[in-house]
This record gives C-alpha cells, sequence and structure tokens, in this order.
C-alpha cells in the first residue's frame, strides 16, 4: 500500500493543492554550486541553440532540409530544457520548494509534449539522411518544404497526442495526502507514488505508451540508418564513404545519448526514477544533452564550421 492509499483508507487527508519537489535537497551543503553549475549549463544551452537556429537561417549554405531539422532539434532542447531547469535553479535557492497543482499540470504537459516531439524529430532527420544517401535522385522532389513542415507537425502531433494521455493518466487519480516528490521536476514516475489509488493501470499505460513514442522512432532511425550504412557500404569513392559518414555521425551520436537515456528512465520494466540514480540519468537528458546537441552538430559537421568562421570574418573583419 503506498502512503497514499493508506492515508485514503484511514480518512486522515486533505486534497493535495501543492507539491513539494525535493530534487537535490539531501545535498544542502551543495546547493549554491549546484545552483551556479546548473545555471551555467542553462546559459550555455540557451546560447548554444540559439546560435545554431540564428546560424541557420542567416546562412544560405545551410538552407537544406537538414538543417532546417536540425534548428527545429535547437528550438525542442530549449522548449523543454527551460520548462525544468529554471525551477530547479530557483528551488537549488529557495526555502519553499513547492508548486502548485495546476503548475506541476502545466509542467508534465509541456515537458512531454518536446521530448515526445524531440523523439520523432530524430527519426525524422534520419529519414532525411535515408533519402539523401539512398535515394539521392530523388531527394529534391521527396524531401520539400511542404514535407519537412509535415514531418514536424506530426512531430508535435505526436507529443501532443503522448502529453495528453500521459497527464490525464497521472492526475485523473486523486492526490490526497503525501505530496513530497523525489524528484527536481514533475515526472510521471515519482508521482504515481503519490496517488491514492491502485497505480497498476496507470503503470502500465506509462509503460505501454512510453514504449510506443520510444521505440517506435527507434526502430525507424535503425532501419533508415542500417539502409544508410548498406549504401555507403557499396561506395566505390572513398572521399563519398567519408562525406556519408560524417553526415550522419553527429546525429546518429545524438541519438544514442537521447535514447539510451530516455529508454533506462522510462521504458525498462522497474523505472529508477524515485533515487538517486533515477535524478542524476534525468539530468542527463533534461539539463545536459540539450547543451550538448550545438556543440556535437557544429564541431563533427564541416558545413556548420564553414557557416560559423564566414560569420566570425565577416562581424569581426566587416
Amino acid at each position: 500500500m503506498t502512503p497514499g492509499e493508506l492515508a485514503l483508507a484511514t480518512g486522515n487527508y486533505t486534497p493535495v493543492t501543492r507539491f513539494i519537489l525535493l530534487g537535490f535537497s539531501s545535498y544542502p551543503d551543495l546547493q549554491k554550486i549546484l545552483f551556479g553549475g546548473f545555471l551555467l549549463i542553462y546559459a550555455v544551452t540557451v546560447v548554444g541553440n540559439l546560435g545554431m537556429m540564428a546560424l541557420i537561417f542567416t546562412d544560405p549554405h545551410l538552407h537544406s532540409p537538414m538543417y532546417f531539422f536540425l534548428s527545429v532539434l535547437s528550438f525542442l532542447d530549449i522548449c523543454y530544457s527551460s520548462v525544468v531547469t529554471p525551477k530547479l535553479l530557483v528551488n537549488f535557492l529557495a526555502s519553499d520548494r513547492s508548486i502548485s497543482f495546476e503548475g506541476c499540470v502545466v509542467q508534465m504537459t509541456f515537458f512531454v509534449v518536446h521530448v515526445t516531439a524531440e523523439s520523432f524529430l530524430l527519426a525524422s532527420m534520419a529519414y532525411d539522411r535515408f533519402m539523401a544517401i539512398c535515394r539521392p535522385l530523388h531527394y529534391a522532389s521527396v524531401m520539400t518544404r511542404g514535407t519537412c513542415l509535415q514531418l514536424v507537425a506530426t512531430s508535435y502531433a505526436f507529443g501532443g497526442a503522448n502529453s495528453t494521455i500521459q497527464t490525464g493518466n497521472v492526475f485523473a487519480l486523486p492526490f490526497c495526502g503525501p505530496n513530497q516528490v523525489p524528484h527536481y521536476y514533475c515526472d510521471i514516475q515519482p508521482l504515481l507514488h503519490l496517488a491514492c489509488a491502485n497505480t497498476a493501470t496507470a503503470g502500465v499505460v506509462l509503460y505501454i505508451f512510453s514504449a510506443l513514442v520510444t521505440l517506435l522512432p527507434a526502430a525507424l532511425i535503425l532501419t533508415s540508418y542500417s539502409l544508410v550504412l548498406v549504401t555507403i557500404r557499396r561506395m566505390r569513392s572513398a572521399a563519398g564513404k567519408e562525406k556519408a559518414l560524417s553526415t550522419c555521425a553527429s546525429h546518429f551520436l545524438a541519438i544514442a545519448i537521447f535514447y539510451s537515456t530516455v529508454v533506462f528512465t522510462y521504458v525498462q520494466p522497474h523505472g529508477s526514477s524515485n533515487d538517486t540514480n533515477g535524478q542524476v540519468v534525468s539530468v542527463f537528458y533534461t539539463v545536459i544533452i540539450p547543451m550538448l546537441n550545438p556543440f556535437i552538430y557544429s564541431l563533427r559537421n564541416k558545413e556548420v564550421k564553414d557557416a560559423l568562421q564566414r560569420k566570425l570574418k565577416v562581424n569581426i573583419f566587416p
């Protein structure tokens, strides 16, 4: 029996109007250090991703589907990092770590929307690379601006649908007693532990839909890149092989980091977001990955580095 069910059974409860985000409160001596570290990471995330978006929008050499998707990825990274990190920063310094019931609903809603959308956007980016390398003669006619916009819209549609299901799945349950969330944001699994009802069905819903929105895009990505690798292997030109691999390497690295942490948190049968290890893993995909993506794509992509050099030359030596 969960603490919430016990409170409901004994009748000793009041409806929950606020949740307490415990986060990293077990390290009181490190709060200011953690605040400084996370503030620096968040600043780099926002500046790096905004810089990537500005570079792509202003450089004509980067006006292609691949970089359009990359600019949307940067936007998504800013969004879901901003849903979580500002509240985390406030909690490092404030004595009141609470968040209203409605605020918790909103935070979970927008977080799930953007994380799910990023999952499907990464699949769209893999499809783009498949078309560019495996079907180059049809690339321009298939990957039109309309197609790219439809893929982004579809990613957000999946995000909205999953968010509606997952958020409704959690907050349809009664919360009538314990309100201390052992996490630094309103995540699904920690909140299920506080519900004043049997959460077995809700847990199954969480597992099924988390698996669908994670493993389906992952399957599309693996299929696309398997065909890409087969095509690259058949290329006779060493230069062609190197160019094809270079355009895929950064994307595949970003995918590996993103999906490994998300799968560990949501898709494994026994989630760990209720302990310190779960929080550490969550930090990677909510805080660290949004910061790393601009560097992964800029440092490993010759076209992005060339565009950045052109911008620096124009601004420094007009």
